[in-house]
């Protein structure tokens, strides 16, 4: 039995995943899917001071109180981000490090870095307020019974959460695999974190899926998640 534990994607929550709970479960594996402050069942709790370290203490809080260990940590897109905060401040917890379509970052790299300066000055326009970032238009391909799921949950994220630069004690040294989904179009942000796991020996697969493969292919990512 495996306990994974995820980290969800930006603007989107634990409402996200409810499609693999009925997958986990058969195989006897669990799955746990905290929601970050500010967002989904708690978006009453947004403020413009939140930032990627807050995130981060949201899953560690998480770890601790439900007391999980050796865990498979699953960072899916921004959740990238808080997956490799929260593996650096939990290494006695955490076994392996997923990443599903996300960003993978490096001491003192921040979303906004990793994206380009292009992709920070689209997002900082889309800041209401000066702080509210809306959501990304979900994948064109999306079922259109999803995007009617999806998108009216999909809140405002602070815009801290991507300017704030990650610090990490120490490199990483835990097993770490990166599931790259094809559907991107040319020239996409996440191609390079592929590249970088190649590089660096880590495991790597890719799935015939656009960004949000718990939502469009879910049996799909259970098995590959499985053969993990």
């Amino acid at each position: 039995m495996t306990t994974f534990l995820v980290a969800h994607g930006a603007w989107s929550a634990g409402w996200g995943w409810k499609k693999m709970h009925p997958l986990m479960a058969p195989r006897g594996h669990r799955l746990v899917t905290p929601t970050y402050t500010g967002l989904g069942e708690r978006g009453h709790l947004a403020n413009r001071d939140i930032d990627l370290d807050t995130h981060i203490a949201d899953m560690l809080g998480v770890l601790i109180m439900e007391d999980l260990r050796d865990v498979t940590l699953i960072g899916h897109s921004y959740g990238g981000m808080v997956a490799t905060g929260v593996a650096d401040r939990a290494r006695e917890r955490i076994a392996k490090l997923i990443y599903l379509d996300a960003f993978a970052p490096q001491d003192g790299d921040s979303l906004f870095k990793l994206g380009g300066p292009e992709h920070e000055k689209v997002m900082r326009a889309r800041a209401a307020d000066g702080w509210k970032v809306s959501p990304n238009p979900m994948p064109p391909d999306t079922p259109a019974a999803d995007k009617a799921w999806a998108e009216p949950r999909r809140l405002p994220q602070p815009i801290k959460t991507f300017a704030q630069k990650l610090k990490l004690s120490a490199p990483l040294t835990l097993p770490r695999h990166y599931i790259y989904a094809t559907r991107h179009p040319p020239g996409d942000i996440f191609r390079q974190f592929l590249e970088r796991a190649t590089r660096e020996g880590w495991g790597h697969s890719e799935i015939d899926a656009s960004h949000n493969p718990h939502i469009t292919c879910p049996d799909a990512l259970m098995d590959l998640l499985a053969r993990i």
